[in-house]
């Protein structure tokens, strides 16, 4: 997110000197910066470690439906905020929509459709076949849709929620595990009031039915409970939530919510 939002503030600065870049085309060159940069840190780690083992990154298409509401309603907030004498610019700008980001101010958003399926799903079970790592689906994909005229690819101007996108990941290779990792050791109802209470195990009737009480806001463990409600619906068996800092500890089962079928 904050990586896209720099990209399209040096598109923004520089229209008078350079064409203006596509959002599909930002998501890719993100993708693909940030993958050059988890894979260089995961060689060098390996390296130091005296692991031999190969690292690929791939810039990855996702297939969205071009009928998706959002694209008639998008609510993704994306780039800077505007000042109040180019909102009006701005808004008659072609394919723009610009909405109040409270707090902030004016901004661009753009859609974020849910994603359907991985396009390059077999390249990466071939690469996983011959124990390859791969780094895929960065920042939830670049959105894709298929032209019913000819069944060509064509981008979509919008941005995938990634954690859903790594749960259609986990789908498409059937993959047996999906591990998030977020700011937060674990799972909690009642999110920062007295009666927090952190959750070490959930399942997915559970899981659901905290959701339908609004335990898990769509702007924060909203979409990392859908992905994994998703991802154990779709044949995975186990979703772990945890911090970055937790990971190993919860690799082995003393950190983080577990939620299984």
């Amino acid at each position: 997110g904050p990586q896209v939002g720099n990209a399209l503030i040096r598109v923004e600065e520089t229209r008078n000197l350079a064409p203006v870049l596509p959002l599909g085309v930002i998501v890719a060159d993100t993708e693909g910066g940030m993958g050059y940069m988890v894979e260089q840190c995961l060689q060098n780690k390996l390296k130091d470690r005296g692991i031999v083992k190969e690292i690929a990154t791939m810039v990855t298409q996702v297939l969205v439906d071009p009928n998706d509401p959002s694209i008639q309603n998008p609510t993704k907030f994306v780039g800077p905020v505007y000042p109040s004498e180019k909102i009006e610019e701005m808004s008659n700008r072609p394919g723009w929509t610009l909405k109040e980001d409270i707090g902030r101010g004016w901004r661009r958003v753009v859609p974020s459709p849910v994603p359907v399926e991985i396009v390059g799903k077999n390249i990466i079970k071939l690469l996983l076949e011959h124990d390859i790592i791969i780094i895929a689906a960065g920042g939830g994909g670049i959105p894709v849709y298929t032209d019913e005229k000819n069944g060509w690819y064509e981008g979509i101007d919008a941005v995938i929620d990634k954690d859903l996108a790594s749960a259609v990941m986990g789908r498409d290779v059937r993959a047996e595990e999906l591990m998030i990792l977020t700011e937060v050791e674990k799972v909690a109802l009642n999110f920062g009031r007295a009666n927090q209470q952190y959750l070490d195990k959930l399942t997915i009737a559970e899981a659901k039915k905290y959701m339908q009480e609004g335990h898990f806001p769509p702007g924060s463990m909203g979409p990392k409970i859908q992905a994994a409600i998703n991802f154990l619906e779709g044949g995975g068996e186990k979703v772990v939530i945890t911090s970055v800092e937790k990971s190993i500890d919860a690799v082995t089962g003393r950190a983080g919510t577990v939620i299984q079928r």
